[in-house]
């Protein structure tokens, strides 16, 4: 028995709708997952979480494992515990950090120097689980290698070869029965190697499978066909999730695809800078037109901030500096991507998802 599983409840065309069960618990697809970097998503507490419904909250492994540490995590509760959070929880590798932060990367794993004091670090695939397992995450992630884009053919094939290897090596690591391993496709742009590494992975037979390596930097035509190759070979009853992609465009086209998971910061980094997401597009909460408005960020919104606050005032408190201003901003704009999945399971099991799809792209495409 896979500890993730997708029970289908509604498909419309490749769309999906249905239940993922994990050891602890269950989430509903397709889903987008807060990150909280650092055991929190900036300004953000796990109370907060549960009142905007999240379901799962994202982890870093990089940054946990510096600091506290991950035996700290562990002897805290692990994660969820740690954050007092109680929905499902999922850690990251430290693959994101392999590519941002450009260690040295070679066929056994990385070596890198800490961000927060200099001191020399060896990460390897053996090490990834190792630290996941002690952070204790309902799902954790294969360490992987994320080329930048564009790369020529060769980097492109080092980073597919070494990701399946060090899949193969996580696998067999593996030990916690109550936590989902999932492995990770890499391929870049190319939609033979996106296939191909599918198939590979799939082998090696993981709980879930992520989908790496897009949204660094190319344009959303050029991602679909890769993503879209890469989900042919990805069985039907496992979950399939496409890391890092949050722009509602981005959201809507990859569920169009069959994908059932998401993660993103961008939410939140752009709501501390007094962006908002809305269902007019984006806007910018410090322009001085909004000096004097009693209107809401979005009068479509249900969360909290749309109900209690006016732009006037969100604009107000970023003019001073005051932090609630980021904070209610994030808070927003997590609760309307939340909401933003409700609607596309909704169309999904409705019947209506192209509808949707043709709505959303209007302003977002």
């Amino acid at each position: 028995m896979h500890p993730v599983r997708i029970e289908l409840l509604a498909t419309d065309g490749a769309a999906r709708t249905g239940i993922g069960s994990t050891a602890n618990g269950q989430y509903r697809t397709p889903c987008f997952m807060p990150v909280g970097t650092r055991g929190a998503i900036k300004y953000l507490s796990a109370v907060d979480y549960a009142r905007l419904g999240a379901e799962i909250v994202l982890g870093n492994t990089y940054h946990l494992m510096l600091r506290p540490g991950a035996e700290t995590v562990a002897s805290l509760g692990g994660l969820g515990a740690f954050a007092g959070w109680h929905g499902l929880t999922l850690t990251d590798s430290g693959g994101f950090q392999i590519f941002s932060l450009e260690p040295k990367v070679d066929d056994d794993g990385a070596t890198f120097r800490s961000t927060y004091d200099g001191s020399i670090h060896r990460f390897t695939p053996e090490a990834a689980v190792a630290t996941q397992e002690l952070l204790g995450a309902d799902i954790q992630m294969v360490l992987d290698v994320c080329a930048p884009l564009p790369s020529s053919s060769d980097v492109i094939r080092v980073a597919l070869d070494r990701t399946s290897a060090w899949a193969a090596r996580a696998r067999a690591a593996h030990r916690r029965t109550d936590q989902a391993l999932f492995g990770i496709v890499q391929g870049g742009l190319d939609p033979v190697l996106r296939a191909e590494s599918a198939r590979r992975t799939v082998s090696l037979d993981f709980d879930g499978y992520g989908i790496g390596g897009l949204s660094v930097g190319e344009t959303r035509a050029e991602m679909l066909p890769a993503l879209a190759a890469a989900i042919e070979h990805l069985p039907s009853d496992r979950p399939r999730y496409l890391m890092g992609v949050g722009d509602p465009a981005s959201l809507v086209e990859a569920v169009a695809l069959g994908v059932d998971q998401f993660d993103c910061v961008m939410q939140t980094r752009i709501g501390r800078h007094g962006t908002a997401l809305t269902s007019s597009g984006k806007i910018h909460v410090k322009n001085a037109r909004h000096a004097l408005s009693q209107e809401p960020i979005d009068a479509t919104c249900s969360c909290e901030v749309c109900a209690q606050h006016s732009l006037g005032y969100i604009r107000h408190l970023f003019q001073v500096g005051e932090p609630t201003g980021p904070r209610l901003v994030s808070l927003h704009n997590l609760a309307w991507t939340l909401q933003l999945m409700d609607h596309m399971r909704a169309a999904i099991a409705a019947g209506t998802f192209a509808s949707l799809r043709r709505e959303i792209l209007a302003v977002w495409g």
